[in-house]
């Protein structure tokens, strides 16, 4: 396709134009959840709920959707995804994804937009006082979690098991990066991670979701996302330098012994979820270095 009139323009003010695009969008979409999201908010009644959510999951992919015009609009790059076909907008979704670059989300976003409903990211709590964005996160049933560890790490896997509750009024996909946070050799480093491409996974949040859910989880998408550049930061997003992103979607069922136990309590049920989990992740890492020499 020839180059859009922004895709022409120098890269820094290419950076500008767009960054003031997403940050008016993020601010104009936001402010019209306010009133769904109080009408959400002060009447508790079931059907009152399901319109708000409604409401707001609409503003929520209107976000997405205007954010998919400017990354278009920006620079043509090469977008190789694989995976997201015969999937459903009126589904539930377990996804995780390897986790290097804040610019993963708007990737998520834009290769899942109304192929399966809106994602939920699984946040760290702190998150929640954003300005602006930390609103909308609110309105929309975010999960948040503080990541601690004994009774108080058993507190927040309660919150987040409350807020995944709610998704059983809407067709919800609820997404965890594993690792946690985003991966630098730094980080993979100082864990000593037995992976070459990976942070150690997290289990807690993950183990949530699907006790809470548990079968109205169609499937759970594995998702491997690759810069063959390097990872990108926010920037190289804005200004049109992203040249190329692979994503590799693969579909899997969530085994039946894992939909339903106390993560928290039952040290046999965490010790399967946890083999689970680790060899997702040892598959993921091997996939990693294939598409990685492959570039």
């Amino acid at each position: 396709d020839p180059p859009t009139m922004l895709a022409r323009l120098p890269p820094a003010l290419r950076g500008v134009l767009t960054g003031l695009t997403l940050g008016l969008n993020t601010l104009l979409l936001t402010l019209c959840m306010v009133p769904p999201a109080l009408l959400k908010l002060l009447v508790p009644v079931d059907g009152v709920r399901r319109g708000c959510d409604h409401a707001l999951t609409a503003l929520a992919s209107a976000w997405v959707a205007i954010n998919n015009a400017w990354i278009a609009a920006v620079h043509p790059a090469r977008w190789d995804v694989r995976g997201v076909e015969s999937l459903h907008p009126r589904g539930w979704y377990l996804v995780s994804s390897n986790h290097q670059s804040w610019v993963d989300i708007l990737v998520l976003q834009k290769i899942f937009n109304r192929r399966i409903p809106m994602l939920k990211f699984f946040l760290k709590r702190e998150l929640i006082w954003v300005p602006v964005i930390g609103l909308a996160w609110w309105a929309l049933d975010f999960p948040f979690m503080k990541r601690r560890g004994g009774a108080l790490g058993k507190q927040d896997l309660e919150r987040a098991r409350k807020a995944c509750e709610k998704f059983r009024l809407v067709p919800t996909s609820v997404i965890n990066f594993l690792e946690g946070t985003r991966f630098t050799k730094a980080k993979h480093d100082a864990q000593e991670s037995p992976y070459a491409h990976l942070l150690k996974p997290k289990v807690g949040g993950i183990a949530t979701a699907v006790t809470t859910l548990g079968s109205q989880f169609h499937l759970m998408l594995d998702v491997t996302i690759v810069y063959p550049d390097g990872p990108p930061d926010f920037w190289t997003l804005l200004s049109g330098r992203l040249r190329a992103v692979t994503v590799l979607v693969q579909q899997r069922e969530i085994p039946p012994a894992l939909l339903a136990g106390d993560y928290t309590s039952d040290p046999t049920f965490r010790g399967r979820m946890q083999v689970w989990i680790n060899s997702l992740w040892s598959e993921k890492d091997e996939l990693l270095g294939r598409l990685k020499s492959a570039r």
